[in-house]
C-alpha cells in the first residue's frame, strides 16, 4: 500500500501490528508508544519528512482514549494533574512544532536532538532506580499495597465483597489550588507543588512538540523519577495530557502547512489512523493489564525503552 503523504511503500497490516506491539507495553507506564512509532517509522519505513511529527501525533487522538477510559473505569485518573500537564504542555506543543518546521528539518539533526532528550531520561531512571534497589526502596508504600492486594485477589485468598472494593485502586484527591496538588492512593499522601508541574509540562510540551509525540508523552517518566508517585496514578494522567496537545499539535501543523508549501508538513491521515487503530487496542489491553504488572517492571521497561531508542539514534546520527 502507498501512501503519498509519507512517499512510503508499506503492507497496511504492518502499522497496526506494530503500533498495537509497541503501545501494549508502552501504556503500562503512561507512554503512549508515540516515541517509538517515530524511529520505526523514520529507520524502518524511511518516513522522514517532517510530517512524520504530525502522523506520530494522529496516532496519539486515535490510540489514547480507550487507555484513558480503562485508567477511569478503574478509578486511577487523577483529574487534575491531568490538567496541569494540559495548560503547561499546550503552548509548549505550538512553541516545539515551529523549532522542528523551521530548524530541525533536516533528519540527521532531529535523530542527534531526540537522542539526547531520551538519553537524559533513560540514564536518570536507571540511576534512580539502581540507587533505590540498592537502599531495598525501588516501591512506594502504596505500589506496595497495591500490588499485595492485586496478588490476594489473583491467589483468590480474600473474600468476594472484599476484593471488589479492594482491587479498584482508587485515587482520593485531597487538594488542588495555584500552590499545590494532593491526592491520596492506598493510604499514602502526595503533594505536589502546582507550578513545577506546570514549568515541568511547559519544558516537555516544546520538547514533546519538536519530536511529535504529543506534549505529555514523555512525562510519566519525569512524575515517577522527579515527583516519585506512584505509576499506576500518573499514567492515566499523562495520557489524557498527550491526547490533548497531540489534537492541538495536528491542527497546528495541518494550518500551517500551506505556509511551506516545499515541504510536506501535514500528517498522513491513512497511516496516522492505521496506526492508531493498532494502538487503541494495544493501549486498552495494556492499562488493563497495567495492575497485574510490577511497578519496579513497569519502571525498568520504560528506562530499557529509552535508552535503547536514544541508542539507535546515536548510531543513526554516526552512520553506524
Amino acid at each position: 500500500m502507498f501512501f503519498k503523504t509519507a512517499g512510503i511503500e508499506v503492507a497496511f497490516w504492518i502499522p497496526p501490528l506494530v503500533a498495537f506491539i509497541i503501545s501494549f507495553f508502552t501504556s503500562m507506564g503512561g507512554v503512549s508508544g508515540a516515541f517509538l512509532l517515530l524511529p520505526f517509522q523514520m529507520s524502518f519505513l524511511g518516513y522522514i519528512n517532517p510530517s512524520v511529527s504530525a502522523t506520530n501525533q494522529l496516532f496519539n487522538i486515535v490510540a489514547i482514549p480507550s487507555g484513558v477510559y480503562r485508567y477511569y473505569k478503574e478509578g486511577r485518573m487523577v483529574w487534575p494533574l491531568a490538567w496541569v500537564v494540559i495548560a503547561g504542555t499546550l503552548p509548549g506543543v505550538f512553541i516545539g512544532a515551529i523549532v522542528r518546521v523551521s530548524y530541525l528539518p533536516d533528519p540527521k539533526k532531529f535523530k542527534l536532538f531526540a537522542a539526547a532528550v531520551l538519553l537524559y531520561i533513560g540514564v536518570k531512571m536507571i540511576r534512580d532506580l539502581m540507587q533505590k534497589n540498592a537502599s531495598g526502596s525501588d516501591k512506594t508504600n502504596s505500589e506496595k499495597r497495591f500490588q499485595e492486594i492485586i496478588s490476594n485477589y489473583r491467589k483468590k485468598t480474600v473474600d468476594a465483597d472484599t476484593s471488589n472494593q479492594n482491587v479498584l485502586p482508587v485515587v482520593t484527591i485531597t487538594h488542588f489550588n495555584r500552590k499545590h496538588l494532593g491526592y491520596t492512593f492506598y493510604g499514602e499522601q502526595f503533594d505536589i507543588g502546582f507550578w513545577g508541574i506546570f514549568a515541568l509540562s511547559f519544558i516537555v510540551g516544546i520538547v514533546g512538540g519538536i519530536y511529535g509525540i504529543g506534549g505529555g508523552a514523555i512525562i510519566a517518566p519525569f512524575f515517577v523519577t522527579f515527583f516519585r508517585l506512584p505509576v499506576y496514578t500518573v499514567a492515566g494522567a499523562a495520557l489524557m495530557g498527550t491526547f490533548v496537545t497531540s489534537v492541538a499539535g495536528v491542527s497546528f501543523y495541518q494550518a500551517i502547512a500551506p505556509f511551506y508549501p516545499n515541504m510536506s508538513i501535514a500528517p498522513d491521515w491513512i497511516l496516522g489512523i492505521l496506526f492508531g487503530i493498532g494502538g487503541m487496542a494495544g493501549m486498552y489491553i495494556g492499562a488493563r493489564c497495567q495492575k497485574y504488572i510490577p511497578a519496579r517492571f513497569i519502571k525498568w521497561m520504560l528506562a530499557s525503552i529509552i535508552v535503547f531508542t536514544a541508542a539507535q539514534y546515536v548510531k543513526a546520527f554516526f552512520g553506524f
